[in-house]
């Protein structure tokens, strides 16, 4: 599987979440196959993605899934040790490890080799940390919702990209339609 392919498969897990996905084609490739209101799209900011997701998470009750690449992760180390040290119930932060930076030419990333991100995690004080193959992302992301408690889950899979256009949305509909999102779903609408 690639990581086209994991998203497809989580669609219907996250479909009723909040959901912060990575820059470049992961977001990309989620607006194609299922774009809500409750999506944000990163169009900027390598590496941001699970720092978002975190504060979102502390910010407001409802669940969020981060949807991170391996290559954003190692950009910004520092959020695993800051998501470790902040733990917040309603939060899950699935990593796609496909050991290349898959937006910019699938040039390989540390986590492609020698680097665990699953031990980066665990070292920096994550207590949930579950490392699976992409067929189990979906199933493994359903339970960690369902448990309820900080997760960070590293779906291995592997590189390569399909065909999708570029988001043409203004970045600043985007946030402003999320928002509007969370603020409904705050104030007790969806």
């Amino acid at each position: 599987m690639i990581r086209s392919e994991i998203l497809k498969s989580i669609v219907p897990v996250i479909t009723d979440r909040l959901v912060i996905c990575n820059i470049g084609l992961p977001s990309q490739e989620l607006f194609q196959l299922d774009d809500r209101p409750s999506n944000f799209y990163m169009l900027g900011t390598m590496g941001l993605c699970s720092s978002i997701g975190l504060g979102l998470a502390l910010a407001q009750p409802g669940k969020v899934v981060a949807i991170e690449g391996d290559g954003s992760v190692l950009t910004n180390l520092a959020t695993l040790a800051t998501i470790a040290n902040n733990a917040s119930d309603n939060f899950v932060l699935l990593i796609i490890d496909n050991g290349s930076y898959g937006s910019t030419g699938d040039q390989p990333t540390y986590a492609g080799m020698r680097t665990s991100l699953a031990k980066v995690a665990t070292a920096c004080g994550c207590e949930h940390v579950i490392e699976c193959e992409a067929e189990e992302t979906a199933g493994t992301l359903q339970d960690a919702l369902d448990a309820n408690r900080m997760t960070i889950i590293i779906a291995k899979c592997q590189s390569g990209n399909i065909d999708v256009p570029v988001i043409e949305m203004n970045p600043v509909l985007i946030r402003e339609r999320f928002m509007a999102e969370v603020a409904s779903r705050n104030s007790g609408g969806t």
